[in-house]
């Protein structure tokens, strides 16, 4: 199977996760193509392949004759996508030596490129883009569709010399919880690599510290004509708290290393209301700072309206992997001489996110993140590049062949 067909296979499974589940995996179905893919390395011939009760999969390229002592390294992608908008029914697009012109979607969506400039740097290249009703789920399926076409090279190409190699894929990273259950030891892998970036040439070991916060608010409703002095509306509570926060520390307004608060959700009535927010920043102190800057906000309003109208719950996430990778100089060095050998231009810089590898680096498995062509994640205008994303194969087994040297 080729990246091609491969990647528009996976991309029809709906692997939605849910931030609301209690589970693990949050959603049942993305252990559909978990399996499958499972069933597919065995088919492939990949050793010790296996499916947990969490829904990780791992299975293993077995070392070429005289590479046995090889240092294992490891590729990780993440099934699940976004809840931020369906994945079901992904209708994707294919359009050959794109022209660099707007990109019609649907009768009432087109991707212009005057609102999104970057696509003209793809003129030229094979695009796949969805029709404008859902995501298109190359984040990350176009990493898994790279990690399983560049194994089953491998695998069909004894002649290649490389190290034992560890494939894994993990549910539930759009959530945060990727790799809550992931055996860093039944994995075995020495260093790793996420496949999970998008622009060509990515290469990232530095990633956002993460909180996501939620707050509360039980408002006071009585009748509207005779609300003076007596009600709460917990929807202007809301409202003024948000109104509260730097309005310059907004996902709009931010970039390279900026961090920010982002307001993902807010639900609720006069009565009560609930407020959702993820909070990003790069540096540790700043990050601390930001969650400080939240609670005193909070305790600002709990002194107007009186300390059980508002109830404030701060959970960190992850945090910033460069420290855990730093130190392993290699894994950096080969992937910079990896995408060199491809023909692909390195572009070292922060991710403006996270992904598996931050959580994995700090349990141990240093775990930096590579490109995969993907772009505009998580919404209706998401697409990738197939001319890139075959160069992520590529990267990918240079990585293999240079560890074995």
């Amino acid at each position: 199977m080729d990246l091609k067909e491969r990647f528009l296979k996976y991309v029809s499974y709906d692997t939605q996760s849910s931030e609301e589940s209690t589970t693990y995996p949050s959603t049942e179905k993305q252990k559909v193509l978990l399996a499958d893919l499972a069933e597919e390395m065995r088919t492939l011939g990949m050793t010790d392949v296996e499916m947990d009760r969490y829904g990780y999969v791992m299975g293993t390229i077995p070392a070429t004759k005289g590479c046995e002592n090889a240092p294992v390294i490891g590729f990780i992608a993440h099934v699940d996508t976004s809840p931020d908008m369906s994945g079901a029914d992904v209708r994707p697009r294919v359009i050959e030596e794109y022209d660099g012109g707007d990109i019609f979607l649907n009768g009432q969506l087109t991707m212009r490129v005057e609102e999104f400039p970057e696509l003209a740097l793809f003129k030229g290249h094979t695009l796949i883009h969805t029709d404008g009703t859902t995501l298109l789920g190359a984040d990350d399926k176009a990493g898994v569709a790279e990690i399983m076409t560049a194994a089953e090279y491998l695998m069909t190409h004894p002649e290649v010399a490389h190290g034992k190699i560890r494939i894994g894929f993990t549910p539930d990273e759009e959530v945060g919880r990727g790799v809550d259950f992931f055996d860093v030891e039944a994995f075995g892998a020495d260093f790793a690599y996420t496949v999970d970036g998008g622009m060509e040439g990515e290469l990232e070991y530095e990633n956002f510290n993460a909180a996501s916060a939620r707050i509360d608010i039980q408002g006071r409703n009585v009748h509207p004509g005779y609300a003076k002095g007596k009600m709460i509306n917990a929807i202007e509570v809301a409202c003024e708290l948000q109104g509260m926060l730097p309005a310059a520390q907004k996902p709009e307004y931010t970039e390279g290393y900026e961090g920010f608060y982002h307001c993902v959700g807010l639900n609720g009535t006069v009565d009560k209301a609930t407020v959702s927010y993820i909070v990003r920043d790069h540096d540790a102190a700043k990050f601390e700072q930001k969650k400080v800057f939240l609670w005193a906000a909070v305790d600002l309003l709990k002194k107007k309206y009186g300390q059980e109208v508002l109830t404030l719950t701060v959970k960190d996430q992850y945090f910033n992997m460069r420290k855990q990778v730093e130190p392993h100089p290699q894994v950096i060095d080969k992937a910079l001489k990896a995408m060199e050998l491809a023909g692909v231009k390195p572009l070292v810089r922060p991710i403006r996110g996270g992904t598996d590898g931050a959580r994995l680096s700090f349990m141990g498995l240093p775990c930096p993140n590579l490109f995969t062509g993907g772009m505009n994640f998580h919404g209706r205008f998401e697409y990738c590049s197939l001319t890139t994303m075959r160069r992520a194969q590529q990267v990918i087994l240079n990585l293999a062949q240079l560890w074995a040297e």
